[in-house]
């Protein structure tokens, strides 16, 4: 018998509650990571139970996998296509702003363009996520290219505390990304106006995206250690 840490079980909590959001006809973006996985797999069930026809754009190679293993639709983003709903984790949530630090899978680039075309943005969480300002101890990740990247990351380190490029574990050399990039965790002490550093950053040339997810968050789901699930919205 597996036994659950109160972590993984906020996580489930919350991840029970988000699926309400799923209808009949609805096209879903799908996020990356565990929390994620986890949804995926309560939404599966909904999907058999109820005997509905939904389809799911995935972000990553991890989740498209996932939702072929459970035998769910997949779709691809066209031009001219909106999402219903997009499904997703963070790493940060800001408290009221639902401003959001993301990218710790490294699918950081394809989560923005997804979730960013989604009518609505539902985000699954434990409370440790939530915090007053984004940055301290949890990185920025920011998606660069691979050319000449030595110059960016030096860029990337004189705009922030400190920045560092990310290495895989159980495999030797840097994380490479679903689209061929590197990613380097930028540390910022305190970002009060995140919006500035996202523009600063993304002036540098050869980084791709940011790990700030801006006024994109609608509804974030947020287990509790205590077993409930707080809903929060936007204000």
């Amino acid at each position: 018998m597996t036994i659950l840490s109160w972590v993984e079980k906020a996580r489930l909590n919350a991840a029970a509650q988000s699926i309400r959001e799923l209808r009949q006809g609805t096209i879903v973006g799908l996020g990356s990571g565990t929390t994620v996985l986890s949804t995926l797999e309560l939404a599966a069930e909904k999907i058999r139970k109820e005997n509905l026809d939904i389809r799911f754009v995935p972000t990553s190679y991890q989740m498209e996998i996932a939702v072929r293993s459970l035998k769910l639709q997949t779709t691809q983003l066209e031009e001219d296509m909106e999402l219903d709903l997009a499904l997703d984790g963070a790493d940060q949530v800001q408290w009221r702003s639902l401003d959001m630090v993301k990218g710790g899978g490294a699918a950081l680039l394809r989560e923005k363009i997804v979730d960013s075309t989604a009518n609505r943005l539902v985000v699954v969480v434990d409370e440790r996520k939530l915090t007053k300002t984004l940055g301290g101890s949890q990185p920025i990740p920011v998606e660069i290219v691979p050319f000449a990247y030595s110059s960016t990351h030096d860029k990337i380190k004189r705009l922030s505390e400190k920045a560092v490029l990310r290495h895989g574990t159980g495999k030797v050399g840097p994380i490479i990304t679903d689209n061929g990039n590197l990613v380097v965790d930028a540390y910022f002490r305190n970002l009060r106006r995140p919006e500035i550093i996202g523009e600063k950053l993304k002036k540098i040339p050869g980084v791709i995206e940011t790990g700030l997810f801006l006024q994109m968050c609608d509804v974030a789901y947020v287990g509790r250690k205590d077993g409930r699930v707080d809903i929060l919205r936007r204000g």
